[in-house]
């Protein structure tokens, strides 16, 4: 089964629904960082939540960059998507390993901790990118971006994120995201939390193999919902290349590069979301040297 979201309106059009399973990219990234059990847990939040707002942005060339830095041991998480959407991510530590938490579950909010923030950076094409930044709230990720949502876009929302690991690898991951639009009355959002709270987990609907219109006709109550759009795929994707790492090597400098080639005649550069290695000879960076050279003289 690939991954899916689909967008959704409930209440004749008075509620947003948007609905996304990510099992296979979330262990995709388990498998590229060797993730341990809470961290897959924590960074699988990240990449839905990431996923679901890549979905949701209009432009082909809109970009999405998520930073979360808490005070817990896994330290700074950074997430990328764009409106494929395509996700990518990274933690600062992957391998930490906590005990459970007092109901026996992946310590997220542990490993992520209660203090530190969101920062959001939504680069849609304008002279400026958006930045949105919030204090985390408790580290559990989908409380967090709740909050974010309601001070940073000032959209009241309802997330909920989950991911369920067992021995094999991630078993289910997903998520969804309900937004009241403003005609919605108090009684469709009584309804609404309601049955959030009769749902469950949505790791737990995914794992019994609900679909993701029967989960959102769950979590509303509403079972004439209707689908707006279904055939987005969600994938975890790098997009690094060896031109691109030459011009993280243009970024150190000439004499920089010059100390290199003296201490060790090559270079090897690792990409953070997807752990590929490349590889810079001698005459490779004498010819970074030479083009950065070239572009001073040019320039004077």
């Amino acid at each position: 089964m690939s991954d899916k979201i689909i967008k959704m309106l409930a209440y004749n059009g008075k509620v947003s629904v948007i609905c996304a399973e990510t099992t296979n990219l979330v262990e995709k990234a388990r498998r590229i960082h060797d993730l341990s059990p809470v961290t897959t847990a924590a960074l699988g939040r990240i990449l839905t939540i990431a996923s679901i707002m890549g979905a949701d942005m209009k432009g082909t060339k809109d970009k999405l960059t998520i930073q979360i830095k808490g005070n817990g041991p896994m330290g700074m998480a950074v997430v990328t998507a764009n409106n494929f959407p395509k996700v990518k991510g990274y933690v600062a530590n992957p391998q930490i390993d906590i005990p459970l938490n007092e109901d026996g579950k992946l310590d997220v909010a542990q490993a992520v901790g209660n203090q530190g923030y969101i920062n959001v950076v939504k680069d849609m094409g304008l002279k400026e990118p958006y930045v949105g930044i919030c204090p985390l709230v408790s580290g559990e990720i989908a409380e967090d971006f709740a909050e974010y949502f309601a001070k940073s876009e000032q959209k009241n929302t309802a997330v909920a994120l989950g991911v369920l690991v067992n021995k094999e690898g991630v078993k289910s991951a997903g998520g969804y995201v309900i937004t009241p639009m403003p005609d919605a009355t108090q009684e469709d959002i009584s309804k609404i939390e309601q049955h959030i709270f009769q749902a469950g987990a949505i790791s737990k609907m995914l794992d019994q193999s609900l679909t993701l219109k029967e989960i959102g006709q769950k979590i509303t109550g509403d079972n004439n919902i209707e689908i707006i759009e279904e055939k987005i795929q969600p994938i975890y994707e790098c997009d690094c290349s060896k031109e691109h790492m030459e011009e993280a090597l243009e970024t150190i400098g000439k004499q920089e590069l010059q100390n290199i080639i003296q201490e060790d005649e090559k270079a090897e550069l690792v990409c953070h979301f997807c752990n590929k290695k490349y590889h810079f000879n001698k005459e490779e960076l004498e010819a970074i040297i030479y083009r950065l050279e070239r572009n001073v003289n040019n320039n004077e």
